[in-house]
């Protein structure tokens, strides 16, 4: 059999995340020389024939520089006002560095909404494999300059797994400005050792990642962990290597052993179970009996009102929520059939009383199976 690192060169369609410290700083602004290099490592593996997608990171850093601030802006207006002179300033110099390869790059932007609006997300891959169809560099970010809290994807680690999702990508790679994943932080614990492999991110893994924000960035370690994690449930490969130097991602698919690399589950998730999961964000949550979690963990069932105990949140029909054991343990997350005030109503009802309590009934099922995504760990 094969090693995993000796494959990775089989993988064609592939999405790379750049850090923003790997091409900018606040107060140097664009970093263009290396900007240069990752033009010409993404020319070469276009040369060789793979499709390649990259999530970047920098608008924010080039915007401060431009505003002239020294600390990272918190507040959002200052966030978005950093990104919207940013946001040109770097397409303008990727386009400069990949013109030198015949290759033309395309902006695009996206929001949560793009990604958890079923109609929008398939919007969104249309356009994109448009671009891929015409041979243009597709570089994609987090609209910055208009996301607030309730509609931000949070940080580009995810935007990367949720691209790699949208676009059937087989290997997410992102660049970091560390050499992977360690035992420890090696910035403050000595004697901290490159893990080279992850079989399955385990809580222990997650434990050993810290904090989101821990290392730069809006992320840090944590994000680039819980993005393997991620698209690892869909199948796709991570590989996490230092973005600062020059040429690692050719050895890597040379098969050297560089940074980490996080194998994909042996099962994937369907692409709308996949969405499900990862990309919408959770309205509200359900307390089931015992009953409910073994219907649900072990016989494959549905989740019906009689199973329901306990509801918070604000949530409509549609809505994603997560399914929480009576000890408190999310297990699940699925999309509802009914709204909360119409829940508070027939929660712990058979089904056949739904039409009694409501006047209607919409379905037996409060979240139905094919709806319903068993939550890793449970």
């Amino acid at each position: 059999m094969s090693s995993p690192r000796r494959l990775l060169h089989k993988n064609k369609r592939i999405v790379i995340k750049i850090g923003s410290s790997i091409i900018a700083s606040h107060d140097q602004g664009l970093r263009e020389e290396r900007m240069g290099q990752i033009a010409e490592e993404v020319a070469g593996l276009r040369a060789e024939g793979h499709e390649i997608f990259l999530v970047s990171s920098g608008a924010i850093l080039c915007g401060m520089e431009k505003l002239g601030l020294t600390q990272r802006p918190k507040a959002i207006p200052l966030k978005q006002a950093s990104a919207a002179v940013g946001q040109s300033r770097l397409m303008w110099a990727y386009e400069k560095h990949f013109e030198r390869f015949q290759i033309n790059v395309a902006q695009v932007l996206l929001t949560r909404d793009d990604i958890a609006d079923r109609k929008r997300f398939i919007n969104a891959r249309n356009t994109l494999m448009t671009l891929l169809e015409h041979g243009v560099l597709p570089i994609i970010n987090e609209n910055d300059t208009v996301t607030v809290d309730e509609i931000k994807l949070g940080d580009n680690d995810n935007l990367a797994a949720q691209i790699t999702h949208l676009v059937d990508a087989s290997l997410l790679i992102i660049l970091s400005d560390v050499d992977g994943l360690f035992t420890g932080d090696p910035r403050k614990v000595p004697g901290a050792t490159l893990i080279p492999l992850v079989e399955e991110v385990t809580p222990a893994i997650e434990e050993i990642s810290g904090e989101p924000g821990q290392i730069s960035g809006t992320g840090g370690m944590a994000t680039k962990v819980y993005a393997a994690k991620s698209v690892a449930a869909y199948g796709v490969t991570t590989l996490i290597v230092n973005g600062t130097v020059s040429g690692l991602m050719k050895r890597a698919f040379q098969g050297e052993s560089i940074g980490t690399l996080f194998l994909p589950k042996p099962v994937r998730l369907s692409s709308k179970k996949h969405w499900i999961a990862h990309s919408l964000k959770v309205k509200g949550e359900v307390t089931l009996d015992a009953g409910a979690v073994e219907a649900i963990l072990k016989k494959g069932k549905s989740l019906l009102p009689s199973g329901i105990r306990e509801i918070s949140g604000k949530f409509e029909v549609g809505d994603a929520i997560r399914c929480l054991t009576p000890e408190g343990k999310e297990i699940a997350k699925g999309l509802t059939n009914y709204g909360a005030s119409e829940m508070i109503l027939i929660k712990g009802i058979h089904s056949s009383q739904i039409e009694k309590v409501l006047g209607y009934k919409s379905t037996d099922e409060v979240i139905h199976r094919d709806n319903l995504v068993i939550l890793n760990g449970a």
